[in-house]
């Protein structure tokens, strides 16, 4: 017995010494690579940079000053981003002690020893990395992030870190522990465009740092870890979370007596936020143009953008790199002076603005907080350059409270707006076309049309005009919903999600929605011959030298095939022309050629009117932030007033440009030349003014669809490609899902706006 514990000792030490030397010789060659593979010059000259840059910096280095500018497409300032001065800037003695005690207990707790690296920090951080493939763990000292801050850009590289380090040591060489933490409190980042702690105290809590309570302090050094997700304004109960640990922290780090820590936990946060101090948040083009070059900036230092999850655990893992690469790469949008230039065009915003307001003019109920209760959002692009020269994200008021930008961040139900893009156009692809008939009838399990009208043998022309549901219902049927919505998906509509895929989104039932920016980008595309290109207003980004560091380039993606996407253009432009058509009457003024389609959801919560000429593409939505009933709102009224009043203003003096051609089927190629009003004794006008409120299948919460519709035939009596006949005895279709469950998922930073659990009907 005595042997065999002797052997395995032996057994033991022997694998210790091969370890040692497996190590060993794992260091050689690794000091063999750095120093004959050239790498023994890169250190160096990385810390001979270093020592360079902090060499020339001052006290004034570190006083935030500079402003990055928007400039519209002519060059002119829209805003600059920044407004705080250097008279914001405080010094060590003013600031509290709670602030720099704080940061300490949460950030840095050996920051008064290092040397400006905490090595067992970094080490533990870098091993945590190796192991999980991602950051786990924070290695950064408060006197490393002041580096990346002031001198730095966001790239995960490890030239950048060790670059990092070097600066970090330069510095505490060259400044005390005390100026370190004044430089560092005046520029950490406290999320709504607030640099440094006198900044912060302001806008938040509007008062000076001396009059702040130990647990406001914490409150205010809980969000630089995370702006987005400490954010008080968005996120408070998260804030509050992590003010929490700070104050159990500074307690355990004898900084706070037992008393001071009761009282902090106990005091109740209230924001109060002064008008002269609060970042301007209900500016429309200032919203997007921060949201388009932080996204911009995330692209040059090669974050990858992802809008399908195959769990909601890599969703919420991608959510959370995806807010911590924006919360930085934002940071140094407001930090680093750049100029920004876009692609807006000034007359044009002011023109939608107009449009807007104008056509909701009568409606004057607002919120408690002084905000328009009906609202409307519109985007127009420039389908030569597929960029976005008009956006607007709400009525126009003096309200000074946070506003909803309802053109990109607010998703609603589309109703039939989305028709063309997940049912029409896909059809298109598959042997339909515009002359193929269909049976408009009444079945089992399925939608009903407006005032139950139904016509028999139609065309899908005539059904994309008259908006009738059952067609829509029987085509996506046939092509699947999982097909049609991989269009949308391929276009980055974000928040498509599996349980989409029923037959309720052929007419808008989505579990979240569409933004009017997805929806702009979608009919651009049909325009654009079926390639996509991603919108943006950034045109490319300068230093403060002038120096070009971002330029954009809109790479086009084929989506549809062209000569479907030209059918689909070919049937949007039916309903200006016949009476019956949902968008008849509100044509352009000199005959200038349009195509679009409306869209009217459940109750008339939501109207829309998507559509476009050879030069622009433009989509209005219009309701209530919370989703209410309207009499009379229809994608034909409101919203196809707005439309109609800016497409009109912005095309004066443009030459009609007619839409090109398809080539049907049969090989005869069909243009788009005026046609004559048809004449409709035989197949009455819809009952509603405009456009009809279209139904949602009756039993949409059921799953006794037993009765199989009609198939879809062409005019010729030939069946589409890749269309089987059904039989007598068909498995039926569940017509369920227009339930949305008001998430809104994604990874979007910004605020959404609810949509009340909603079903749509059109």
């Amino acid at each position: 017995m005595a042997k065999n514990k002797k052997k395995k000792q032996h057994r033991f030490w022997w694998f210790v010494v091969k370890l040692q030397v497996f190590c060993l010789c794992v260091v050689a060659t690794a000091l063999g690579v750095f120093y004959f593979g050239g790498y023994v010059k890169d250190f160096e000259d990385l810390k001979k940079d270093a020592i360079e840059i902090v060499s020339k910096t001052n006290r004034d280095t570190f006083k935030p000053g500079q402003s990055s500018t928007i400039y519209d497409c002519n060059g002119q300032v829209i805003s600059q981003l920044r407004t705080e001065k250097r008279s914001e800037y405080a010094k060590y003695s003013e600031i509290p002690k709670y602030f720099e005690e704080s940061m300490i207990s949460i950030e840095d707790k050996k920051f008064m020893s290092h040397n400006g690296v905490d090595y067992k920090a970094f080490f533990r951080a870098s091993a945590a990395f190796v192991q999980h493939k991602k950051i786990t763990q924070g290695g950064s000292t408060i006197t490393m992030q002041l580096s990346k801050n002031i001198f730095l850009d966001s790239k995960q590289t490890v030239q950048r870190k060790l670059k990092e380090i070097f600066i970090s040591m330069r510095l505490e060489k060259m400044y005390s522990k005390q100026d370190i933490m004044e430089f560092y409190l005046n520029n950490v980042y406290f999320a709504n465009g607030y640099y440094g702690v006198k900044a912060a105290s302001r806008g938040y809590f509007n008062c000076e740092m001396k009059d702040l309570t130990l647990s406001q302090v914490a409150f205010l050094c809980a969000i630089p870890n995370s702006p987005t997700y400490y954010d008080p304004v968005a996120h408070p109960d998260n804030t509050i979370t992590r003010r929490n640990l700070i104050l159990k922290n500074m307690y355990e780090d004898k900084v706070i007596s037992k008393a001071e820590y009761d009282k902090a936990i106990a005091e109740q946060i209230t924001l109060n936020r002064p008008e002269n101090t609060s970042i301007k948040k209900n500016n429309s083009l200032d919203t997007y143009s921060i949201y388009c070059a932080t996204r911009a900036l995330m692209e040059k230092q090669g974050f990858e953008f992802k809008n399908e999850f195959s769990s909601d655990i890599e969703q919420k893992e991608y959510n959370k790199m995806y807010d911590e690469a924006y919360n930085t790469c934002q940071k140094e949008l407001y930090a680093k002076g750049y100029k920004i230039y876009t692609s807006f065009d000034l007359n044009k915003q002011e023109e939608l603005q107009n449009s807007i307001d104008d056509g909701l003019k009568n409606f004057n109920s607002k919120t408690s907080d002084g905000t328009y209760e009906m609202q409307s959002a519109g985007v127009c692009i420039d389908n030569k350059t597929g960029y976005v020269v008009a956006m607007v994200g709400g009525r126009k008021q003096d309200s000074t409270s946070y506003t909803l930008n309802r053109a990109f961040q607010s998703f609603r139900q589309p109703g039939s707006s989305i028709k063309p893009l997940v049912v029409y156009t896909p059809a298109f692809e598959r042997g339909y076309s515009p002359e193929s008939i269909i049976d408009d009838h009444k079945f089992e399990g399925g939608p009903s049309n407006s005032g139950d009208s139904y016509y028999g043998r139609v065309t899908i022309r005539e059904a994309v005009a008259r908006s009738l549901n059952t067609v829509a219902w029987q085509v996506y049927d046939d092509i699947t919903p999982k097909a049609g919505l991989s269009y949308v998906k391929n276009m980055k509509f974000s928040r498509i999600k599996k349980s989409d895929e029923t037959l309720a989104t052929a007419l808008g039932g989505f579990t979240i929605g569409v933004s009017p920016l997805e929806m702009a980008a979608g009919y651009s595309t049909l325009e654009n011959d079926g390639s996509y290109r991603q919108p943006t207003c950034i045109v490319r980004i300068e230093n403060p030298e002038g120096k070009k560091i971002y330029e954009s380039k809109q790479v086009e993606t084929v989506i549809y095939k062209e000569n479907a996407a030209r059918m689909m253009t070919d049937s949007l432009t039916e309903g200006f022309k016949v009476s019956y058509g949902t968008t008849y009457g509100l044509g352009l003024e000199n005959g200038m050629p349009c195509a679009a389609k409306t869209g009217t959801t459940n109750d008339k919560k939501d109207g829309w009117f998507c559509g476009y000429t050879k030069y622009y593409t433009t989509a209005v939505w219009v309701g209530y932030d919370k989703p209410k009933s309207v009499g009379n709102l229809y994608g034909g009224t409101y919203p196809g007033k707005i439309w109609n009043s800016f497409m009109n203003k912005i095309h004066k003096g443009l030459k009609p440009e007619n839409f090109p051609g398809y080539t049907h089927p049969t090989g005869e190629v069909k243009g788009l030349k005026p046609k004559e009003e048809t004449k409709t004794e035989e197949k009455p006008e819809a009952e509603e003014e405009n456009e009809p409120e279209e139904q949602t299948p009756d039993n949409q919460d059921t799953n006794d669809n037993n009765t199989q519709p009609t198939t879809p035939k062409q005019s010729d009596g030939q069946q589409p490609s890749g269309q089987q006949t059904p039989d007598n005895t068909g498995n039926g279709n569940n017509g369920s899902n227009g339930n949305n469950n008001g998430n809104n998922g994604g990874s979007n930073p910004q605020p959404q706006t609810p949509n009340n659990g909603q079903t749509t009907n059109q």
